[in-house]
C-alpha cells in the first residue's frame, strides 16, 4: 500500500495532536497536581523531593510529547507548503504557531532547569543542617533560604508560561486545520489574490 500526501499529512497531524496533548496535559497536571502534592507532607524538603521525582519521571513523557509535536509540526508545514503560498494568513498563523511551540519548548527546559536548582539548593541546606521550609515545591515560605525562594518564584512564573504557550500550538493548530475547509481555503485564495 502507498501512501499519498494526504495520508502523510493526517499522520502527521495525529502524532502533533497526540504529543502537544501529552504535552499540555502533562503540565497542567503538574502545576495543579504535582508541584503542590508535596504540600500535604510536613517536612519542606519532602515537599521538594516529591515534585523532583515526579518530575523526573515524567520529563521523558513530557519531552517525547514535545519532540513529536515539533517534528510533526515540520513535517506539517512541509506538507502545507503550497497552501502557505496561496492561501492569505495561512503562512503568519503556521509561523505564530512554531514560534509558539519553540519558545513553549524553552520555557519547559526552564521550567526544568529551575526545578533542579530548586533541588539540589534544598538537599545542599538540607546537608548543612539548616531547615528547607517551603509551602509546596514552587511557593516558598517567609523563612525559605533566599536562593531556594527565588529559583521557586522564576519556576512558578515559567510553570504557567507553559501550559499558556502549549494550549497556544494547540488552538492554533486548530485554526490552521479548519483553514483546510473547502470555504475557508477559496475565502484565503480570493484574498491573496484580491486583495483589499
Amino acid at each position: 500500500m502507498q501512501m499519498t500526501a494526504t495520508d502523510n499529512h493526517a499522520l502527521a497531524q495525529a502524532v502533533h495532536d497526540i504529543g502537544s496533548a501529552l504535552w499540555f496535559g502533562g503540565t497542567v497536571m503538574g502545576v495543579a497536581g504535582v508541584n503542590k502534592s508535596g504540600s500535604d507532607l510536613t517536612q519542606g524538603i519532602d515537599r521538594i523531593r516529591v515534585a523532583e521525582s515526579a518530575w523526573g519521571r515524567f520529563g521523558p513523557v513530557q519531552w517525547l510529547g514535545i519532540g513529536a509535536t515539533l517534528l510533526a509540526g515540520l513535517q506539517l508545514t512541509r506538507v502545507g507548503g503550497r497552501r502557505m503560498a496561496l492561501q492569505k494568513g495561512f503562512a503568519s498563523v503556521g509561523a505564530l504557531k512554531a514560534g509558539t511551540a519553540v519558545l513553549g519548548a524553552a520555557a519547559t527546559a526552564y521550567a526544568a532547569y529551575c526545578g533542579s536548582r530548586i533541588g539540589r539548593l534544598a538537599e545542599e541546606a538540607q546537608q548543612r543542617g539548616d531547615r528547607v521550609e517551603v509551602k509546596d515545591a514552587t511557593i516558598p515560605t517567609p523563612n525559605t533560604p533566599d536562593q531556594i525562594a527565588t529559583w521557586q518564584r522564576r519556576q512558578r512564573l515559567t510553570q504557567y508560561a507553559v501550559p499558556v504557550l502549549s494550549g497556544a500550538n494547540i488552538a492554533l493548530g486548530s485554526y490552521l486545520v479548519q483553514s483546510y475547509r473547502t470555504a475557508a481555503t477559496t475565502k484565503g485564495v480570493l484574498r491573496r489574490l484580491l486583495p483589499d
